[in-house]
């Protein structure tokens, strides 16, 4: 039999089937086998196979293969971690205010996901970004991200981001505080309201409200609601794949003589390098891409990961 995962909670799965019946879930023996070495090899969105054991509890035998995903690098554990999968677009909620606006979270952000569409979302936009934050505001436009600036306080811009949202299954992502709780309450019924928190003075940051990702439908609008995080890291082993979140390389990486091996880093007579020198590449996007492909440098190579683990075992 086949279900979706709607809920997971220390291996637990609560999953349901495609005529709704809803089922409890967890590995067979406790490990899936499955291809890539990660943190958890089911995740909310997951279509999984499992096997019944009674009218409503099954154990699950085989992951189907992810369409999309959003994932992490887990820096204690050394291994992505998948925050959510099967998902037809990723919705990065960021704040104005309260936290103030964090372009290198977001560039972070579009740079974990996988196969599905990005939509950046301004929350609380009754307050104003500073000149440099609308000048970075409005380069994601103009790089062809699809945007949207709601209010969660004052129902500002709600209608129009419910109408991007209707007949699709998104994911929501967004650091702490930013008011990801507070927009999934105005989407979907009261009963599912997800408690939401003041923010951090002391840190400017939010608290954790969602503590595990959910899956959440109401009409034609379907949200997966996924835990505030305080930071990303890039899940990448290969660092040439980093280059795909920042498409305004693709105009000059093609013109770069070192070809396809070329980090636009350090290289001389590097096309996007002298592009950013000339301005035709925003320099703070450049540098938030240096930061993330400085990450991967230092990250441990994958067979010192592998020994670890099998001594672990």
């Amino acid at each position: 039999m086949i279900a979706q995962v709607h809920r997971s909670i220390n291996n637990l799965y609560d999953a349901a089937c495609q005529d709704g019946k809803a089922w409890k879930l967890r590995i067979k023996g406790k490990k899936l086998p499955t291809e890539v070495y990660e943190y958890n090899p089911v995740a909310v969105g997951d279509w999984v196979e499992f096997t019944p054991y009674s009218d409503t509890e099954g154990l699950v035998t085989r992951r189907l293969e992810r369409r999309s995903a959003f994932t992490r690098w887990n820096i204690k554990l050394e291994k992505n971690q998948t925050i959510a999968a099967n998902m037809d677009q990723v919705a990065i909620i960021t704040s104005a205010y309260e936290p103030p606006f964090r372009p290198r979270f977001l560039d972070r952000a579009i740079s974990c996901v996988n196969g599905a569409e990005i939509l950046i979302v301004m929350n609380k936009c009754d307050f104003f970004l500073t000149e440099e934050e609308a000048h970075r505001w409005a380069l994601y436009k103009r790089l062809g991200y699809r945007t949207a600036v709601v209010s969660a306080l004052t129902g500002e811009g709600i209608e129009d981001f419910r109408d991007m949202l209707r007949g699709h299954v998104t994911a929501f992502v967004g650091q702490s505080g930013v008011g990801k709780s507070s927009l999934v309450n105005l989407l979907i019924e009261p009963e599912k309201k997800q408690v939401t928190n003041e923010i951090s003075t002391k840190y400017q940051r939010g608290r954790h409200t969602t503590n595990h990702s959910v899956f959440l439908v109401k009409d034609d609008v379907t949200i997966i609601d996924t835990p505030g995080v305080r930071e990303l890291l890039v899940p990448y082993e290969d660092k040439r794949q980093l280059q795909d979140a920042f498409p305004e390389f693709s105009a000059y990486s093609t013109e770069c003589h070192h070809g396809g091996t070329c980090t636009h880093s350090v290289e001389p007579g590097c096309a996007v390098i002298q592009a950013v020198e000339e301005g035709l590449i925003d320099s703070d996007r450049y540098v938030s891409y240096l930061g993330m492909l400085e990450s991967l440098e230092e990250r441990s190579p994958s067979y010192t990961r592998t020994k670890f683990r099998k001594n672990k075992q």
